[in-house]
């Protein structure tokens, strides 16, 4: 039952990390219009050594370096003198693909979380006869 309980293990560590991928998909499309708003990323990290079982979790969250929009507003309150301000860099359409493979790898991995405990539910009918 150990290699079930390692599947079951790395799967549903594979689900926590795609939780706060999409979580931070969400922040960053919520904000795109926020001005000075800086993208959230996060990237992902395998734990353990070689002989053991290994777990993905997210590492730390860091923000975007990459140039902010200058957006040029003469009405808006932040505007200067030059009636422009710093938006966000939050690029929309590069947030939704990153959602939507979020959401695929999280179906993935929910798909085999199920199987391996279909798997053990059956192991444990045959060893039950």
């Amino acid at each position: 039952m150990s290699a079930f309980s390692d599947a079951l293990a790395v799967t549903s560590s594979g689900l926590k990390a795609q939780a706060t991928r999409l979580r931070l998909v969400s922040e960053n499309i919520a904000n795109v219009d926020t001005p000075g708003y800086r993208r959230k990323l996060a990237a992902f990290e395998l734990t353990g050594d070689a002989d053991t079982v290994r777990h993905v979790e997210t590492g730390r969250i860091r923000l975007d370096q990459s140039e902010r929009q200058v957006i040029h507003d003469p009405a808006h309150p932040l505007a200067g003198d030059d009636g422009t301000y710093v938006g966000s860099n939050v690029d929309l359409i590069l947030e939704i693909a990153d959602a939507r493979e979020a959401q695929r790898s999280y179906e993935a991995n929910l798909k085999m979380f199920e199987q391996t405990r279909q798997m053990s539910g059956a192991l444990l009918d045959l060893l039950r006869r």
